[in-house]
């Protein structure tokens, strides 16, 4: 299998996590998208453990990316997002399984046989949404119309994430991400950032205490 996470500290301890587990073999590690896809290319695995949040692409384009080079890969997100929209656009784009962070290491162990096996995992508290949002038809929703970098951002700036935080978790200048700002709030037709925040909230992608 191979490991995607760009804090090495993370690594770290689920690599000792993982060496405790029968059956499982870490072939190789990634910082980045970019060493992502490298190592996706070089190394034979049957299972990719992904975080979300990792430094050149957004999350839901490294998964796009790792389908088109590695179809066979299984793609297990691993991540802090527990908002149950940013699974969703996970599995649209061909994730396998969807876990967060904070799941204890059973959990994470049945997640990965399961995937690696041919099948699908979701966390129970977000089985429900996820099941019934993928059978259903497109949404008409307005963040539903921005693409994945764009919805990215969006839920940032509901966070109060400042341009500047977000490029550099995200790799891009702080102009780039003011001028996605200005493309969202067009598109969704925001007046002002509280209205940006207003929505998310209303539309519960953000809870009140997730804002900054």
């Amino acid at each position: 299998m191979l490991l995607a996470d760009d804090h090495a500290v993370f690594r770290e301890g689920l690599r000792e996590v993982l060496d405790e587990m029968p059956g499982v073999r870490i072939e190789g590690e990634a910082s980045d998208a970019a060493s992502t896809l490298a190592l996706v290319r070089r190394t034979r695995a049957d299972l990719v453990l992904l975080d979300l949040s990792m430094p050149g692409r957004s999350g839901m384009e490294l998964i796009r990316a790792i389908r088109e080079e590695a179809p066979q890969l299984r793609v297990l997100v691993l991540t802090m997002h527990e908002e149950r929209h940013y699974a969703l656009r996970a599995f649209l784009a061909g994730a396998h399984g969807y876990l967060t962070k904070h799941a204890a290491a059973p959990e994470l162990s049945y997640a990965m046989r399961k995937v690696a096996a041919g099948g699908t995992y979701v966390g129970p508290w977000m089985a429900d949404y996820v099941a019934r949002n993928l059978a259903a038809a497109p949404e008409v929703a307005p963040h539903q119309q921005l693409s994945d970098r764009e919805f990215d951002i969006f839920m940032r700036l509901a966070r109060g994430d400042t341009a500047g935080e977000i490029g550099r978790a995200l790799s891009l200048s702080a102009k780039t991400v003011s001028n996605y700002k200005v493309r969202i709030c067009h598109t969704m037709a925001f007046p002002n950032d509280a209205a940006l925040v207003r929505y998310a909230v209303r539309h519960q992608l953000i809870d009140d205490h997730d804002i900054a």
